[in-house]
């Protein structure tokens, strides 16, 4: 999937000149965290978000700082965060230059932008004109939508085994089990030295097409005192009457 599958087109925006408190109630009356900033000529100049909003004069929690604080800092900081917390204008408290990305990138770009950056939307452009947005949100709607069962293959239970064993096998932290199939019920059974191999083999086997359920049958031994746990799913099969 790329950016154009998944980026909303639809965006509303707001103009750089236009008052700071517009800015704040297109967000509330949208259910949006953030907003695009265009000049007159239409330009991607800025992203105005919840965070400018945060250390504002009008709510009392712009920053305060000793006065030997403010004398390292300089003039010319402090001047640019009174703009910031007591700017009227959307270009006055916006973030300039925004981080964009093009609508033929993979969505593996758009995550890496995103944790790169610590941010939460990027501005989709061609030609440097935006066109869309992609945000978090849109990355979670794409993955409700793969969010489905998929077609069991074909070979039945005897496929999905071997399926899941290829699972496991491509993972190099994953020990070597044994995986028993009856129905599209798949039942892991072995040993793991580290407890949270124990999920990580449980999902390897969810992932898998055609897997209805799986049952943790796996035991977990503890390295150093070469103590045996099993799961708890075993536990409380144990301990029913």
């Amino acid at each position: 999937m790329q950016v154009k599958d998944i980026m909303t087109t639809n965006v509303i925006s707001i103009g750089a000149d236009e008052p700071v408190v517009k800015a704040a109630r297109l967000m509330l009356q949208n259910r949006i965290s953030g907003l695009p900033v265009i000049d007159k000529e239409g330009e991607l100049i800025g992203m105005v978000t919840e965070g400018d909003f945060l250390r504002r004069g009008e709510l009392g929690t712009q920053r305060r700082r000793p006065k030997w604080l403010e004398f390292v800092i300089g003039p010319g900081k402090l001047a640019e965060e009174y703009v910031h917390t007591s700017g009227r204008k959307v270009e006055e408290v916006m973030t300039p230059d925004p981080w964009t990305i093009r609508e033929d990138e993979s969505l593996e770009a758009v995550v890496e932008t995103m944790e790169r950056r610590h941010i939460k939307r990027l501005p989709v452009t061609r030609g440097g004109r935006m066109i869309g947005i992609v945000s978090r949100a849109n990355l979670m709607h794409a993955l409700a939508s793969l969010a489905r069962d998929l077609p069991a293959p074909a070979g039945g239970d005897s496929a999905i085994r071997a399926n899941i064993l290829a699972a496991i096998a491509k993972q190099e932290w994953a020990p070597h089990i044994n995986v028993i199939v009856k129905d599209g019920v798949a039942e892991l059974h072995g040993v793991v030295t580290d407890d949270r191999e124990r999920q990580g083999l449980v999902v390897a086997a969810e992932n898998v097409p055609g897997v209805k359920k799986v049952h943790d049958r796996l035991v977990w031994v503890e390295p150093i005192s070469g103590m045996a746990f099993p799961s708890s799913e075993d536990e409380t099969k144990r301990a029913a009457p």
